[in-house]
Order: structure tokens, then C-alpha cells, then sequence
């Protein structure tokens, strides 16, 4: 009868640490899901990053055929009268950012 206890007991402690190397190998796992999914929100904000920094690049090119409109018309207006030779000057330095 002692005996059959010892066995019973010696059945469970292989039992109990079955279960902990479960444990142990389901924590891990966890862990390194949790890794992966850190490295991909990591990524995602690097790639927004440089998504939001494209159109940052585009906006001076945008903005160059305006200041050459503006300076076709400070042109005509200076060639029409209605400006002098320092008023042009003076709108010409302002307008390529000058002044």
C-alpha cells in the first residue's frame, strides 16, 4: 500500500513538472509573439514616417511654379509702367525669399 503511494506521488511530481515546462514554453512563446508584434507596430511607424516625409519633400516644388507666376506678373507690371525700377527689384528680392 506505501508502495502504491510513493508511486502515485512520484506520478504526479512527473505530472506537475510536465505542467510547468508547459507553462514555461507557453510564456516564452507569448514573449516572443509579443516581440514580433512590437517589431512590426515599429515598422509600420517607420513606414508612416516616411510616407508622411514624401509629401513634406513635394512641397517646395509646388510651391516654385507659383513664385515664378508671381514673378511673370511682377515682370509685366515693370514693363507696363506701373512699377519703377526699385519697386521691381524690391518684390523680385521678396518674392525668391530675399527680404
Amino acid at each position: 500500500m506505501a508502495r502504491g503511494r510513493l508511486l502515485m506521488l512520484g506520478g504526479g511530481m512527473m505530472a506537475g513538472r510536465a505542467m510547468a515546462n508547459n507553462k514555461a514554453q507557453q510564456q516564452q512563446a507569448m514573449q516572443e509573439q509579443m516581440q514580433q508584434e512590437a517589431q512590426a507596430a515599429a515598422q509600420q511607424e517607420v513606414a508612416k514616417a516616411q510616407l508622411a516625409a514624401q509629401p513634406a519633400a513635394a512641397a517646395p516644388a509646388a510651391a516654385e511654379p507659383d513664385r515664378i507666376a508671381q514673378l511673370k506678373e511682377l515682370a509685366e507690371l515693370h514693363s507696363s509702367g506701373v512699377l519703377n525700377d526699385a519697386e521691381f527689384e524690391a518684390e523680385k528680392t521678396r518674392i525668391l525669399g530675399g527680404g
